[in-house]
């Protein structure tokens, strides 16, 4: 049975039991959603288009199909967890990739692959297209299993640009014309690192945990046509896969179109392996702090840091807040604190340190031997709530020629800014979610193989068995400011006969309530 007629019936009920109470009944009549009296109610709105006939067998679909968008509010997300059509696994590919991790994702009608690099600091997915300055994408191939793409939105077929007059088109105020292809160019940390195209909406191919569903998700594309700087040399010769807070990046559109919660993960292996997993919460066992604002706004994934200990000594004045940034492959301290911390460290270190040249990145490196790495004291960050998170990979190895072990290196770096960075190399050995829908970063240690203690996900493509494309719903992850309300004003109220005015909001309830009701049928409709 239909759940319109039913509400319009508990209407007409309660109308009947509030007016037995006081000597006053109403009835009302039944009217279902398709009938011809709410064909001509609507008809009398201005509305009009796509009336079944009654029994009919597109009757009997829209009814399901309304039924299943009523399920779909009810429940949240339709998926636990989602992932990239290719599987869920990351790769880091070393110096020839920048040391990144990447993930590959297809896009578009037929869909082409691109090996993308994971940045939760960023927002835009964009991939190289129709290019007039992009890296090479020969060459790269050799350790891959198979070749780079290149995106045209010619060649697909659910292809479509963004025009300047979209809501989310930010550089719309400098086109001529408001249907012209949105512009966008995108200035990263890096120096002079950019990418600049125009925006496209096209289909990302992903898979469900749930007996290996296939999805296919509206998103926007950075159609990037000229790259500069790092992407020239290599760091993302295939394209860039934003994570972050803004309304533009995959995480948004797929927690907006209800298809899953507002949160995702990331988890990286020592062997420079792992995984990204959109719509993931984490288990209840982990650990959290929440995020903090820039600017009064939740822009992307800061914490606050609230003091940085190397072994059971914790410097003083080393609070600061810090990015979460999955684009960063080593972590970042403010100069002021990256020199105490650091100064501590050498202290604790029983090796003798290696000078290092005026070009060398690294200013604390020491003697190893080629039997094994010496004793290296933990390093640890603090967290509100007395929470603490132990860097499993604070140092990285150094071979010689003959790929023995010569040295170690502290992998920290200083930085000019305030804002410190943790990146990849403090996150190695952690599960780490970022829950967007209640603003907090998890973490838990992990090796990455099953997530969730339940399953294996599944890191191969899924079956070709696609569903109904959802529709969008407003972002989940941003809450509305709330309205304060006058207070009450104080005074002796007059005296009523209690008959009165149950009558009175007898007759009101009855004469407008099935009214209001009928109208949220029609808008629900």
């Amino acid at each position: 049975m239909d759940s319109v007629p039913l509400l319009i019936a508990l209407v007409a009920t309660s109308c009947v039991a509030f007016g037995a109470a006081s000597s006053f009944a109403l009835s009302a009549e039944l009217v279902h959603r398709f009938s011809d009296e709410a064909r001509v109610a609507v008809a009398s709105r201005g509305g009009s288009g796509g009336w079944p006939t009654r029994r009919s067998e597109e009757y009997y679909q829209m009814l399901a199909r309304s039924d299943l968008q009523r399920q779909k509010r009810r429940l949240g997300a339709r998926y636990q967890l989602l992932f990239p059509s290719d599987g869920s696994e990351t790769v880091s590919l070393g110096n020839d990739f920048g040391w990144l991790h990447y993930t590959w994702i297809n896009i578009g009608t037929p869909n082409i692959s691109f090996l993308v690099a994971l940045d939760a600091g960023s927002d835009l997915l964009w991939i190289p297209c129709d290019c007039i300055q992009c890296a090479p994408l020969s060459g790269y191939h050799g350790s891959l299993d198979k070749e780079l793409g290149m995106y045209s939105p010619a060649e697909s077929k659910t292809s479509r640009y963004v025009s300047c007059n979209h809501q989310l088109c930010s550089l719309g105020s400098r086109c001529e014309n408001p249907k012209q292809p949105c512009p966008y160019i995108i200035n990263y940390y890096s120096e002079n690192t950019s990418s600049s195209g125009v925006l496209v909406e096209d289909i990302l191919h992903l898979a469900s945990s749930e007996g290996q569903t296939s999805v296919q998700a509206s998103v926007i594309i950075g159609c990037g046509r000229k790259q500069s700087g790092g992407y020239l040399d290599g760091i993302a010769p295939d394209g860039l896969l934003g994570l972050g807070f803004g309304d533009v990046s995959v995480p948004s559109f797929l927690a907006r179109t209800g298809l899953i919660r507002s949160s995702f993960s990331l988890c990286f292996r020592q062997d420079d392996s792992g995984r990204i997993l959109f719509g993931d919460r984490g288990p209840s066992t982990q650990h959290s702090t929440p995020f903090v604002t820039l600017d009064g706004k939740f822009k992307t994934y800061v914490i606050a840091v609230n003091g940085f200990c190397i072994g059971s000594h914790c410097p003083g004045e080393t609070s600061f807040h810090a990015l979460v940034d999955s684009g960063s492959s080593f972590t970042y301290l403010p100069y002021d604190i990256y020199k105490r911390v650091t100064m501590e460290f050498d202290r604790q270190v029983n090796v003798t340190r290696v000078a290092t040249n005026s070009e060398s990145t690294w200013e604390y490196c020491y003697k190893a031997s080629p039997l094994g790495m010496p004793g290296v004291p933990k390093v640890t960050l603090m967290f509100g709530g007395n929470k603490t998170f132990m860097a499993l990979n604070p140092i990285f190895p150094v071979y010689n020629n003959e790929g023995e072990l010569d040295a170690f290196c502290l992998a920290l770096q200083s930085s000019q800014e305030s804002l410190g960075t943790i990146g990849q190399n403090f996150m190695t050995g952690y599960h780490m979610v970022f829950d967007r829908e209640n603003l907090k970063l998890g973490w838990s240690q992990s090796d990455c193989h099953d997530l969730d203690n339940s399953r294996r996900l599944p890191l191969s493509s899924p079956s070709q068995n696609m569903p109904e494309n959802p529709l969008p719903t407003n972002e989940q992850h941003s809450s509305p400011n709330a309205h304060a309300v006058s207070p009450a004003v104080a005074g002796r109220a007059p005296t009523i006969n209690s008959s009165s005015i149950s009558e009175a909001l007898s007759t009101w309830y009855c004469l407008w309530l099935p009214l209001l009701t009928q109208i949220i049928v029609f808008a629900i409709g």
